[in-house]
């Protein structure tokens, strides 16, 4: 019998923010939710858009770095793969779900309340750093080619 193959990849936003807890053996966990969205153009030539909500599980560092680098609207791309379990509601009712499993992710875009574009987080250290430099003037002289290296 042929192994099987089980891998997603998601761009998307989240739609709200992430939610971590520790599981009674010490390992943390969290969730969150990423909306992803597609157009096409319908029959009509009109453009028309569908949304939607998936359900991501992060284990471990992945999750914590999820966790404290991102709010609710942050732009996530997330591989993994797709995970059904089964459990029983609060009624005692039985219902399953299938949510992705993360296993990697990179940021897109700037992080909480970053506008530059740099996704990594700063430390007070580099920040004070970046105050002592000075950025010099440059003259609208050409440049002279004979005087590059190489």
């Amino acid at each position: 019998m042929a192994k099987g193959f089980n891998k997603v990849i998601l761009m998307g936003n989240l739609t709200r923010d992430v939610e971590t807890r520790t599981t009674p053996s010490g390992q943390t966990v969290s969730n969150f939710s990423l909306a992803v969205s597609r157009s096409w153009k319908g029959q009509d030539g009109q453009t028309q858009e569908q949304t939607s909500f998936i359900n991501c599980v992060a284990w471990g560092k992945v999750g914590e770095i999820i966790a404290q680098y991102t709010s609710k609207g942050t732009p996530l791309l997330v591989s993994g793969r797709l995970d059904q379990r089964s459990y029983e509601d609060k009624d005692g009712n039985k219902r399953q779900a299938v949510e992705v499993v993360v296993e990697d992710f990179n940021f897109i875009g700037g992080g909480r309340g970053d506008d530059n574009g740099s996704s990594a987080p700063r430390s007070s250290s580099a920040s004070s750093k970046s105050k002592d430099v000075v950025i010099e003037d440059i003259d609208d002289k050409p440049i002279d080619l004979s005087e590059i290296p190489f």
